[in-house]
């Protein structure tokens, strides 16, 4: 059985999938390629080194022969994790995130032709669909609308995928997921973030007035959806995974200050993000219904979970957060 391949997997949704299959499927050998950028971590999978069904590449997905050496012989399917995905960095600088997330995905879709690579899935983002008014829910069916260079980035990749599908029969689907959290996340997002400063009495900055609505998943929930689609998906398809867990950004940070035991006082308003969208919020009825997938971890038991880990791992954070993870690749792979 050829290797299944996985792009991005030093991310840190990536590497929880990896972690994921690993453990719930005892025949698949997966190869990790990854171009170990800023959000790429080594350590997000220290406790697999030297596992004997795990491989890394190190390698760019928008270079084609980084791509083809990860594929060597052949591969039993691509999951494409490997993105530029903060949107406050895509409005600093849109570049990185044309060339990764549409450039890589064309490189990957012209090698999985390439190779006749059996299964393609590209894993994106419910920010492809912009944003809800007060009522309502993203279907599958739902127009794309994305409102900032990152959103609009992942939608062109998605776009491609499904053009791939349907003019060269690439075995093909998308899933698209709502706000994940979880172990291993770069503390830039809003609960790493939140969770790491509060750790420290340190204030955390809440954009505007804090009333954008998000739909909040476990990560090992999202994981399990990908599975689903990799094992029982239908060609061609689209596939919403969401927490059914609808949160403002003043609420989840309430959540966290009544978790940790600290102070409203810490919470520091910012002004607001350019564009900021106001509301997400995912229908996965889909998922449920073909796939028979189902989030299973509870906000409350989520969220104890993931400051538990950043608790027991704050070297991991420190790490991360000096850039010392970084100078330790650049000795083993050159400078990144």
């Amino acid at each position: 059985m050829f290797p299944l391949l996985v792009t991005g997997g030093c991310g840190f949704i990536g590497s929880n999938y990896i972690r994921y299959v690993l453990e719930n499927d005892p025949n698949l050998c997966v190869i990790n390629l990854d171009a170990l950028t800023y959000a790429g971590n080594l350590a997000n999978l220290a406790d697999l080194e030297g596992h004997p069904r795990l491989r890394f590449v190190k390698g760019d997905i928008a270079n084609p022969q980084d791509v083809r050496q990860a594929i060597g012989r052949g591969v039993s399917g691509i999951v494409n994790f490997a993105a530029e995905s903060h949107v406050d960095r895509s409005i600093m600088d849109s570049g990185p995130f044309i060339r990764t997330n549409v450039v890589g995905t064309q490189v990957l879709l012209d090698a999985a032709r390439e190779f006749r690579v059996p299964l393609f899935i590209q894993v994106s983002t419910d920010e492809v669909y912009g944003s809800l008014g007060p009522t309502g829910l993203f279907t599958e069916k739902t127009p794309l609308a994305p409102k900032s260079p990152y959103s609009a980035s992942k939608a062109a990749a998605d776009l491609l995928v499904l053009a791939y599908q349907h003019t060269f029969g690439l075995p093909a689907m998308i899933t698209r997921c709502s706000n994940n959290y979880g172990p291993y996340q770069f503390p830039e997002k809003l609960i790493p973030l939140f969770i790491t400063r509060l750790l420290q009495n340190q204030k955390v900055p809440v954009y505007g007035d804090g009333q954008q609505v998000r739909d909040w998943i476990y990560v090992r929930d999202h994981c399990a959806g990908i599975e689903a689609v990799r094992q029982r998906g239908r060609v061609g398809e689209v596939y919403n995974f969401g927490g059914k867990c609808e949160k403002t950004n003043l609420e989840m940070t309430h959540l966290l200050l009544d978790l940790l035991g600290k102070p409203k006082s810490l919470i520091e308003h910012v002004q607001d993000r350019p564009g900021h969208d106001r509301r997400y919020a995912i229908d996965c009825s889909k998922a449920e219904r073909e796939l028979g997938w189902t989030p299973k971890v509870s906000l409350d038991v989520g969220l104890k979970q993931t400051i538990e880990w950043y608790q027991t791992n704050r070297s991991w954070v420190a790490t991360v957060q000096s850039g010392e993870y970084r100078s330790y690749y650049e000795k083993q792979y050159g400078r990144i």
